[in-house]
């Protein structure tokens, strides 16, 4: 209905125009003169021109201005431009107002950050270790036990050997000590009779970990050293399992009443995990078989059990083949390289 009443006005108009001109035509008709050319327009208004800003003839030059940007930037590189403008001030120097100041830093989003320089490292590498035996990689760390008060802990080193998951060395300490550190890794080498040049001691970068005394004594054992990048626990993948397996123990307490309590639950535990534990990253296999090449006994005799079992109730297996017992451990990995090439076996999450 709008179209058709906006279509008769127009024609209306397009009729009077001769007779009264446009704009009588248009108050004729009602309405207005600048809506009908709006409607009517063939063609986008010509765009009006804009003329150059002049500056203010009190504002800074560009030279001035750079001038003021280079000493916020490098002599107050770590002061507000309050600090400098009254340093400057105090020193008999007017180069511009505060609020100047923070105005030219705004310009170059240099308002709200550190604009001193900024050291820049190259990415950490990414530590890539390979275990096909025994006393290959061990992997280190130390965590906290609860103490009987708040704020007192003690201090659990524990040493792991990636492909057997056995721990070869554990102590507990009441505080955090790279001498300490020292010991336990120079009894754990002397203990598993280590040789020269054949072990990788892998750990994350606490201070202790990165210590010159332990770096001198794994120079001393010939023992190579790595260290996980800053903030990833994924580079320490087999220690930080073994802690959430103690921490997760339904034996393991809120608090220890003392240090010799500690060490009795720890001493219990470490027995149990390697002795006993059916740890599934290696098969389902105790850590101490696979550390001392008992495994393949134990895999062979579980298939024996298994065969035997089918060819007594065949019945009860699934048609199609003899049951397996799980594959003997492989290659231990911390971070392994990603090829296109397709794995023998697939990579399964570590777990306790």
């Amino acid at each position: 209905m709008t179209e058709i009443i906006e279509a008769a006005q127009s024609e209306a108009i397009e009729e009077l125009t001769p007779l009264l001109g446009r704009r009588n035509a248009c108050a004729a008709a009602g309405i207005p003169q600048a809506n009908w050319y709006r409607k009517h327009r063939t063609s986008p208004a010509p765009a009006r021109p804009l003329s150059p800003r002049k500056p203010h003839p009190s504002a800074l030059s560009p030279g001035e201005r750079e001038r003021i940007r280079t000493v916020l930037n490098e002599r107050f590189a770590d002061a507000a431009p309050a600090t400098a403008y009254f340093t400057l001030l105090d020193e008999g120097t007017y180069l511009a107002s505060e609020s100047t100041m923070y105005r030219i830093l705004r310009e170059h989003g240099e308002v709200g950050r550190d604009r001193r320089r900024q050291a820049t490292h190259p990415p950490k590498t990414i530590p890539e270790l390979f275990a096909e035996a025994p006393n290959r990689v061990w992997a280190w760390d130390i965590t906290k036990l609860r103490g009987p008060d708040r704020g007192i802990w003690y201090h659990l080193y524990t040493i792991i050997d990636i492909y057997s998951r056995y721990v070869v060395g554990w102590m507990v300490a009441s505080r955090e000590s790279a001498t300490l550190a020292k010991r336990l890794i120079a009894h754990s080498a002397v203990n598993q009779k280590v040789n020269r040049n054949t072990l990788t001691l892998h750990a994350d970068r606490g201070s202790s970990m990165t210590s010159k005394t332990v770096a001198e004594l794994l120079i001393d054992l010939g023992v190579a050293k790595s260290h996980s990048r800053p903030k990833t626990s994924n580079d320490n993948p087999h220690i930080e399992a073994s802690f959430k397996t103690l921490k997760y123990c339904p034996a393991f307490p809120g608090r220890f009443g003392s240090i010799e309590d500690a060490r009795t639950f720890c001493q219990e535990f470490y027995t149990w995990y390697n002795h006993e534990h059916y740890h599934s990253g290696i098969g389902h296999h105790h850590p101490v078989d696979v550390h001392h090449g008992r495994a393949g006994t134990v895999h062979d005799r579980r298939g024996q059990v298994l065969a035997t079992a089918q060819a007594t109730h065949p019945q009860r297996f699934a048609s199609g083949g003899t049951p397996t017992p799980p594959a003997l451990p492989g290659p231990a990995w911390i971070n392994k390289p990603k090829t296109d090439e397709p794995r023998d076996t697939p990579e399964k999450p570590i777990q306790n």
